[in-house]
């Protein structure tokens, strides 16, 4: 009998094999055929730490037998208090407060409103929002409107809100970007924000950019008053080497949007971090001013015992150096490809490795990435190529054999399908 499931980014049409997963730990993941896959990607990159972390999963065992769930509005309990301290002890300089949610897609859907409610709470109604090129933050309707318009919401056009796009900062092209960037803030249609990934562009094709194009354009948004909201969905959790991106650019946003690894991988949860004078626009003794948003499981005390306890690793073990190891790793296996003729334009952020495959059939549609899924299946892989970029981005509990077989397969695929 077949399955009922409709997944999600699957074309069934296709009739790809979809393994069964049956239990996970570390870096390996075990299908019920008997066989493992190495998951290269941290399972659509939530999995930090490792699957199925023994002080997370205890943390969700206890909790769960505490207090499962309870409605966020009016009510609190520890696990959000000791995450949103928790949070707020991490996070750039300047931001006070925290929103939960339950995914990177609302966590961007909360800061785009929170952004034009406090204008228009100021008395300075802004409707317009600055993108950056490429952008990527999600599949609910706000968050499309302000990623790349292309094959993931073209079909959705019209219910799209218009956006001021500005130039991804490419090699040689950053100060064209700055200076599209100035211009837009200084433009009669007054923004109310600006939104980017900082330092790495994640669906867009693992586009880096440097950190000091981060750090101009947070200058900006401050000089004009525009507020910048930084999205760390993907980048932060030590992805791009530091906790938080923002970091490396020593630019504090106005609004921060994390979620993925917020509970190691273990749970959905999300959070916006604001800034105090965006909250204090929301102040007032009038129920009508409040801010109008919630879901149903908005902080669940289990997915918050969770973020708890990867809180806890982040402050007690050395994730960071555990991080720093694994990067060399991925670097040194990186400079076995550099000279490749099937590869090109190789790259690298702390422990985000990605390169394309030359193919004169290049994009995200292109027609080598289901042969380049089934041949990495068939290595005993998990790796999920955008088009022709093949990208890693492992859990920080890769081994350094684990690490032999992915860049294996990675120039075996080249060999098979690059073109010379």
């Amino acid at each position: 009998m077949s399955s009922p499931i409709w997944h999600p980014f699957t074309q069934h049409g296709l009739e790809e094999p979809i393994p069964l997963i049956e239990r996970a730990e570390g870096a390996l993941l075990h299908c019920a055929d008997g066989s493992t896959l190495i998951d290269g990607i941290s399972s659509w990159w939530v999995t930090t730490h490792g699957h199925c972390h023994p002080r997370i999963a205890a943390a969700i065992a206890e909790q769960a037998g505490r207090l499962d769930q309870l409605i966020f509005a009016g009510h609190t309990h520890e696990p959000a208090e000791e995450v949103a301290r928790g949070l707020l002890g991490l996070a750039p300089a300047g931001l006070t407060r925290v929103f939960f949610s339950d995914s990177g897609s609302t966590s961007v859907e909360v800061a785009l409103k929170m952004a034009l409610g406090y204008w228009h709470r100021r008395g300075e109604p802004r409707h317009r929002i600055l993108v950056l090129e490429h952008g990527y933050h999600g599949d609910t309707i706000g968050a499309m409107s302000v990623g790349q318009r292309g094959v993931f919401n073209r079909r959705y056009e019209p219910l799209l809100f218009d956006v001021g796009t500005i130039p991804f900062p490419a090699e040689g092209r950053e100060q064209a970007s700055l200076d599209a960037l100035d211009a837009a803030c200084q433009s009669a249609d007054k923004p109310a924000a600006f939104i980017a990934e900082p330092l790495i562009l994640g669906a867009g094709g693992m586009l880096i950019y440097p950190a000091w194009v981060v750090t101009e354009m947070a200058a900006i948004c401050r000089r004009h008053g525009v507020l910048w909201i930084a999205d760390e969905v993907m980048t932060g959790w030590g992805r791009t080497g530091t906790l938080f991106a923002c970091e490396q650019a020593d630019a504090a946003p106005d609004l921060m949007c994390v979620a993925k690894g917020l509970t190691g991988g273990a749970l959905p949860l999300a959070a916006t971090l604001a800034s105090e004078a965006i909250f204090e626009a929301y102040w007032s003794d009038d129920r009508a001013d409040m801010f109008y948003h919630s879901s149903s499981y908005t902080a669940n005390p289990i997915a918050c015992a969770a973020a708890s306890a990867n809180l806890a690793i982040w402050r007690e073990e050395d994730v960071l150096g555990c991080i720093a190891s694994l990067s060399q790793s991925i670097a040194t296996h990186m400079g076995t490809l550099s000279s490749h003729p099937a590869f090109e334009n190789g790259r690298q952020i702390g422990a985000i490795a990605a390169l394309d495959i030359k193919t004169g059939d290049a994009g995200y549609l292109s027609d080598i990435a289901p042969a380049l899924r089934s041949l990495f299946l068939e290595r005993g892989l998990l790796l999920r190529p955008l088009g022709n970029i093949v990208y890693v981005m492992p859990p920080y509990c890769t081994t350094g054999g684990q690490f032999d077989r992915l860049f294996e397969a990675i120039k075996e695929a080249g060999d098979r399908f690059g073109s010379r």
